[in-house]
């Protein structure tokens, strides 16, 4: 089998690489070892906690004990279904801060500040969000971004408390400012799940140019310094895919990674402990692991106006049953309808903590409180310095690689964990939530000093599922960057890495958004294309942030 391009991963920036190559009339082969992503349980966006825990959708990843989380192993779910991770996840659609995007570029990733990306976060966009359009957002992309009705009393109540606390309010936290409460916007279309497979792949596969294969990739055929083909069992049996033009991994911060080192690229005696040739001495390959740590302030309702009515199996079968034959009702939403970005102290130029509010005391797997009625907002700082690794197990590559976050391993993680939740307890407080708190679930109110809420973190915190940077982007003379800005493998020709694992740093909020925009414009880059130009647009940054947290 042979193509011009060969794609590893059907996933966000996968999906979005296709398209557009298929469109400049390119012929393209996407590899996806993950099955179907047909049916209810991934296109119904209410059901969003039950892909993500199911063996046939998600890799069922997890992290090495860690050390300072007690010991405890965390789940790192990643999408192994068509869509990758873009099927499995909470379909919240964050940018990012224009911030993120300049420290990107000041950190070597030249061309990728904010006035670089902005143009294909627009050109990506079909955005339902407002009637009046915008300069900041795009409307005629294949990607539909919506807003949530917001009926629920709760909802509304978490943006009146933000302004209550003395925090601004946006009307677009993917616009001209992020900063402050307001409506939360999510990869949803006529009450189904937007995923990269329904925007990108499925429109690419009509064009006739795009073929999906499913098979595991084991490792990227390399013959003398360049990429000519992905080495994959398919049916049982090994095969090699051969690209004409070039080999693009986009297979997630943990599969990325692990390919590259499979493939004899990566920290040269990591490899060779495992007997691996090495083919280029490359330290970052698999180390930068960052995510967000996030944990979930919960608090018990006293009006059963959440969403706890419908948790049962009566509940669920009716929303279900309505959204099956009509596209209506609960279950056409994820929930998440608000969210808060703000900034943790005086002195931090642009918001650093995030808050996804949801009309339900509930966890990700799916597994109500058992007080009921209640309500909860998850919460977490969005840039700690703390630095994990992605490395192999085995040269098997059926088997797991081993990942450490090291989750929590800077002491300023600690301090500014404990802020967030002081903070959700503020806002929680104020007369907005006066005719429906309870008491406070989780992590419980006689928890105040700061070596009590440190043991709450230790027990409680979980990754709120936003692994990046294992496959750094940086200058090409940058001996720990493992891509160039223009996505090319540094030290192999043909061959190139575009996903979440490019990132230099992690962005605000959740990652599916900036991942589509990496394929967007690593798909430029590919064709050889100019840019698109950079935009004017200047951000609100809060003017009084060197002074004040609010």
């Amino acid at each position: 089998m042979q193509s011009e391009y060969v794609i590893i991963g059907a996933g966000s920036a996968g999906c979005a690489i296709a398209y557009r190559l298929a469109e400049a009339g390119k012929r393209v082969i996407v590899i996806e070892y993950g099955g179907t992503d047909a049916g209810p349980f991934i296109q119904m966006p209410a059901a969003l906690s039950y892909p993500m825990n199911m063996s046939r959708y998600d890799w069922g990843y997890q992290s090495e004990p860690e050390p300072h989380l007690g010991g405890r192993k965390l789940a790192c779910p990643r999408g192994k279904v068509i869509g990758g991770s873009s099927s499995i996840n909470g379909m919240v659609y964050v940018r990012g801060h224009a911030g993120d995007f300049d420290h990107w570029s000041d950190s070597g990733a030249q061309g990728w500040a904010y006035a670089d990306v902005l143009p294909y976060f627009k050109r990506m966009e079909h955005w339902h969000g407002s009637e009046t359009p915008s300069e900041w957002r795009g409307t005629d992309g294949p990607l539909h971004i919506s807003r949530g009705p917001r009926d629920n009393p709760l909802t509304q109540a978490f943006t009146e408390a933000g302004a209550q606390a003395g925090y601004a309010v946006t009307s677009d936290y993917n616009g001209e400012q992020q900063e402050g409460f307001g409506a939360m916007e999510a990869t949803i279309w006529k009450g189904q799940r937007w995923s990269a497979a329904n925007a990108y792949l499925r429109p690419a596969q009509k064009t006739g140019r795009v073929e999906v294969v499913k098979a595991l990739a084991q490792r990227v055929v390399i013959e003398d310094g360049r990429a000519v083909g992905v080495e994959v069992l398919r049916g049982g049996a090994k095969q090699v895919i051969w690209a004409e033009a070039e080999v693009i991994i986009a297979a997630s911060a943990i599969n990325s990674p692990k390919l590259l080192m499979l493939s004899g690229i990566g920290p040269a005696a990591h490899l060779a402990e495992h007997g691996i040739n090495v083919i280029a001495d490359r330290p970052g390959v698999g180390q930068n692991l960052q995510d967000h740590l996030e944990m979930y302030i919960q608090m018990s309702a006293t009006q059963p106006v959440s969403l706890y009515k419908y948790w049962n199996l009566f509940g669920k079968g009716l929303l279900g049953a309505q959204w099956l034959f009509t596209r209506t009702g609960l279950a056409t939403s994820n929930q998440f309808e608000s969210a808060g970005f703000i900034r943790s102290r005086a002195g931090v130029p642009y918001p650093d903590v995030q808050f996804h509010f949801l009309p339900l005391a509930v966890r990700y797997d799916g597994k109500v409180a058992a007080e009921g009625h209640g309500f909860q907002a998850h919460v977490g700082p969005m840039r700690s310095a703390s630095r994990g690794a992605v490395t192999l197990r085995s040269a098997d590559p059926a088997a797991a690689p081993e990942i450490r976050f090291n989750y929590m391993s800077d002491p300023q993680d600690w301090e500014d964990f404990r802020t967030c939740i002081r903070l959700t307890r503020e806002i929680f407080a104020q007369p907005a939530f006066d005719p429906y708190r309870g008491h406070e679930i989780q992590p419980g109110a006689d928890l105040q000093t700061d070596a009590e809420l440190d043991e709450a973190i230790r027990e409680h915190a979980e990754s709120a599922y936003h692994p990046c940077g294992t496959c750094r982007m940086g200058r090409a003379d940058d001996v720990n960057a493992v891509v160039d800005p223009e996505t090319r493998v540094i030290g192999v020709d043909g061959l190139r890495v575009a996903d979440s694992s490019i990132f230099p740093r992690i962005t605000n909020g959740n990652l599916n958004g900036p991942s589509i925009m990496v394929g967007e414009k690593a798909a430029d880059h590919i064709l050889g294309r100019t840019p698109l130009p950079p935009s004017n647009a200047q951000p609100k940054i809060a003017e009084n942030w060197e002074t004040s947290q609010r």
